[in-house]
């Protein structure tokens, strides 16, 4: 399951026991429209080992900057409350279970 992002809650998620993937991304963006299917599946089949989440970088401004979102989609891998990697752009279904992957 995707949980939206927001300042509220994204420090206890980002600080949680799971690893999480956060997708930045905004409703006019096209690409971040190609990608949004594969983070939903991606989020079923790691429910409950990795923790999902969209951030609206224009709802979610100061998080953006905060991360230094330039271009989006961006996807941005969290572990233990630090960002461990990053996919900018839009990316294939094979390259995002791989990041996936590497996140268990």
């Amino acid at each position: 399951m995707e949980v939206k992002i927001s300042s509220e809650n994204f420090k206890s998620l980002k600080d949680g026991d799971k690893p999480l993937v956060v997708d930045f991304w905004a409703t006019w963006c096209g690409p971040c429209r190609m990608v949004a299917p594969i983070i939903s599946k991606m989020a079923e089949k790691y429910d409950g080992k990795i923790a999902v989440g969209k951030c609206d970088v224009e709802e979610n401004e100061e998080l953006a900057a905060e991360y230094g979102i330039r271009n989006i989609p961006t996807i941005l891998f969290f572990k233990g409350g630090q960002v461990v990697d990053k996919l900018v752009g839009a990316q294939g279904e094979a390259v995002i279970d791989e990041k996936f992957q590497s996140m268990l």
